[in-house]
C-alpha cells in the first residue's frame, strides 16, 4: 500500500480499523476490511504520507496509526 510493490501475502502485514485506529493484524483473524502493507517503517511512512489508509478502508478523515507504528518498529528491529 505504501510503496505499491507487489509481494506474497506472507510478506505483508494485514491492518484493520478498530474505533478510528489502524491496528496490526498479524494473524489475519480480526473482522472487517483489511489492507496490507510491508512491515517496514519506510513503507508505513509512505502509506501515511499518501493518505492510503483512509482510502483503503473507505473512511473519511485521517486514522490514528500510532499502534501500527509501534508494532512495525518492534518487528523491524528483530
Amino acid at each position: 500500500m505504501g510503496c505499491r510493490e507487489r509481494a506474497a501475502k506472507g510478506e505483508l502485514l494485514r491492518t484493520v480499523v478498530i474505533e478510528g485506529s489502524c491496528v496490526p493484524d498479524p494473524r489475519g483473524t480480526l473482522p472487517g476490511r483489511g489492507a496490507s502493507v510491508h512491515p517496514t517503517l519506510v513503507c508505513l511512512d509512505l502509506a501515511v504520507r499518501r493518505r492510503a489508509f483512509p482510502r483503503a478502508f473507505k473512511v473519511p478523515g485521517p486514522l490514528d496509526t500510532a499502534e501500527l507504528r509501534r508494532y512495525v518498529e518492534q518487528t523491524d528491529q528483530q
